[in-house]
């Protein structure tokens, strides 16, 4: 069985103060150019607020999902409403708009900032001040299964969006532009 490296941002609420620099250098990390703006939107992490309990919950982007989940209970906080939703992990879910791209609506994932040369952890971990994000790497031995990459859970969003002749005659287009 083939080893794979086991990368966890692990969470501890009761650490967290809310201060949100976990959200805003995510999004400027991921900005293109690299920390050329600051858009929450951007952000593989939001931190939900309990003003009530006086508590703060980051919040990763996770895998992409295809279906929704029959969740709908709802949850109000210092006057605004939130659905179970805004605490699940799944980005792409057709009932939620958190974790989109806000230009393209793509799926957003926390890549834990994989970058060339690799960061030594996440640019969130590292500017949690609270150690409510602490970075851990370990091997574990893991099934060889097939993985879409990136690119392809992209286009089968942009496909699920807008049709797969749509998304076709766009590529056409643009590789006409690009050979021209």
């Amino acid at each position: 069985m083939a080893k794979k490296k086991v990368k966890v941002i692990k969470i501890n609420a009761d650490e967290c103060n809310g201060c949100r620099a976990c959200e805003a250098f995510c999004a400027a990390f991921h900005a293109d150019p690299q920390y050329s703006s600051v858009n929450p939107a951007r952000a593989r992490i939001r931190v939900i607020h309990d003003p009530i309990r006086n508590v703060f919950l980051p919040v990763l982007a996770g895998p992409h999902t295809e279906v929704e989940c029959m969740a709908r209970d709802k949850y109000i906080i210092d006057g605004k409403e939130y659905n179970e939703c805004a605490f699940c992990r799944a980005t792409a879910c057709p009932s939620r708009e958190e974790f989109k791209d806000p230009d393209s609506g793509l799926p957003l994932k926390c890549d834990a900032c994989e970058t060339e040369p690799p960061l030594e952890e996440p640019i969130c971990v590292k500017v949690c001040l609270v150690d409510a994000l602490t970075y851990e790497e370990r091997e574990e031995e893991a099934e060889e299964a097939e993985k879409l990459d990136e690119l392809e859970v992209g286009l089968e969003s942009l496909v699920d969006k807008y049709g797969m002749d749509k998304v076709m005659d766009t590529l056409a287009r643009i590789t006409i532009s690009k050979k021209g």
